[in-house]
C-alpha cells in the first residue's frame, strides 16, 4: 500500500465533492481556511500522535485495538460534517468490533467559533456524551452556523441532551478545558494538519473527506497486516 491512500481517489470525487461545499455553503460563506478533499497531503506527518489512553475523553474503542484512527476536525467545517455523517458510522462499527480506535483531535482552523464548540464537545465528554454532541454539532451531515455555535447555542444543546447543564456549563468555560483543547491544536499543527479533515490511520496519512471505502480497504489492509 502507497503511504499516501488518496492519490487516486481524488481526481474521480473532487468534482462531486467541491460541489457539495457550494451548495452548503451558497448562502453563507465559511471563514477562510482549508477544508475539503484536496490531496496537498504531504503536510501529514505521523510523529507519534496516538495516545492510546484510557482516560481520553475524545476517543472511542479499546486502547489496545490493533490500528488507531486519529482524526483532525473542525466543527465549522462541511466536509468534516459530510465525513462524520457519511463514514464515521462504519469506523464507530470496527471500534466496537475491536479492531478500531478512534481518537478526535479538534484543530480549530476556522476561527473562535470553532474552539468554541470544541469546548463544548470536550465538555460533553467528560460527561461520557462525547459523541451524542458531536453528532448534534453537525445536524444532517451539515456545520451550524450562527447562533447555533454561540455560547447559549451550545449550552442549550446539552441541556437537550439531557446533561447535567450547569457542571457542562462550567467545563466548557475551565481551565483544563481550554488547556486540552489548545494541546490538540498544537499537536494538529505539528502534524501539519492545516486542512480538515485529515487522518492518520495506523500511521499513514489520509487527507480529506475520502469515500467510506477508502477507510474501509485501508482499515482492512491493515488489520490483515496486524494479523499475520
Amino acid at each position: 500500500m502507497t503511504f499516501w491512500l488518496v492519490a487516486g481517489v481524488i481526481v474521480a470525487t473532487a468534482i462531486a465533492l467541491i460541489a457539495f461545499v457550494v451548495v452548503i455553503d451558497s448562502d453563507d460563506p465559511q471563514p477562510p481556511a482549508r477544508a475539503g478533499t484536496d490531496s496537498t497531503g504531504d503536510y501529514l506527518y505521523d510523529i507519534g500522535l496516538e495516545r492510546r489512553d484510557p482516560q481520553d475523553p475524545l476517543a472511542l474503542g479499546r486502547v489496545d485495538a490493533p490500528v488507531t484512527l486519529i482524526v483532525f476536525t473542525d466543527y465549522q467545517c462541511p466536509f468534516c460534517a459530510k465525513w462524520s455523517h457519511d463514514t464515521l458510522p462504519t469506523m464507530i462499527e470496527r471500534a466496537e468490533a475491536g479492531e478500531l480506535r478512534i481518537e478526535f483531535r479538534d484543530v480549530n482552523v476556522f476561527g473562535e467559533a470553532s474552539t468554541r464548540a470544541a469546548r463544548a464537545a470536550y465538555a460533553a465528554a467528560l460527561q461520557g456524551r462525547f459523541l451524542d454532541y458531536h453528532h448534534a454539532l453537525y445536524p444532517e451531515g451539515r456545520p451550524r452556523k450562527g447562533d447555533g455555535l454561540s455560547t447559549e447555542g451550545l449550552i442549550a444543546t446539552s441541556a437537550e441532551l439531557g446533561l447535567d447543564v450547569d457542571r457542562f456549563r462550567s467545563d466548557m468555560e475551565s481551565a483544563a478545558t481550554r488547556k486540552a483543547i489548545a494541546e490538540n491544536e498544537e499537536l494538529g499543527a505539528a502534524a501539519g494538519a492545516y486542512s480538515t479533515p485529515s487522518f492518520i490511520l495506523g500511521g499513514q496519512p489520509i487527507a480529506g473527506a475520502q469515500p467510506t471505502q477508502v477507510f474501509v480497504d485501508a482499515l482492512d489492509e491493515l488489520t490483515t497486516a496486524e494479523g499475520n
